[in-house]
């Protein structure tokens, strides 16, 4: 009689587990939104004649998870803001916008500083590559389609400089 008695107990402590269990994995996580910090500003000059088309606080990406994470899980951005990433070489780069919520313009700058080529508003959640035209070291995003507001475009130049 203990050893049926016994039995019982286990198997109503082992639902009982696998019961809790089941009830823990429904709990919501909830994590604080992402947001920008500024670690730099940037500015973007017209090729020909050096005048200033825009100015923007930027936010560096150059460690192997910032490049990988860009702008992904974030709401949105303000239209005087960037993320600049920076690579540690020359190369081909792409880019795509999964896990990215609003539209971006991508634009691929080479090792002169130079915009090398731009993908204008590409749209969130897509995860087909973006590639650039030409080796890049840089690559600025900035909200979709305020690369045409501004007017930037291939042989413009920018500058950039870090917060101490």
């Amino acid at each position: 009689m203990k050893s049926k008695f016994l039995i019982v107990a286990l198997t109503l402590a082992f639902g009982l587990s696998i019961t809790a269990c089941k009830e823990a994995s429904k709990k919501i996580v909830t994590t604080a939104p992402v947001t920008f910090t500024k670690e730099g500003s940037l500015s973007v000059f017209r090729d020909q004649t050096d005048s200033l088309l825009v100015e923007l606080d930027i936010e560096i990406a150059e460690t192997e998870y910032e490049t990988q994470t860009g702008l992904m899980y974030r709401n949105s951005m303000e239209d005087g803001q960037g993320m600049l990433f920076i690579f540690p070489e020359v190369a081909y780069h792409s880019f795509y916008m999964k896990n990215t919520k609003f539209p971006l313009d991508i634009v691929y700058i080479d090792d002169q500083l130079t915009v090398s080529s731009i993908i204008k508003n590409a749209q969130p959640l897509n995860e087909s590559g973006l590639p650039s035209q030409e080796a890049v070291k840089y690559v600025l995003e900035v909200n979709g389609g305020l690369s045409d507001s501004w007017g930037i475009q291939s042989g413009d130049k920018i500058q950039f400089r870090r917060i101490d």
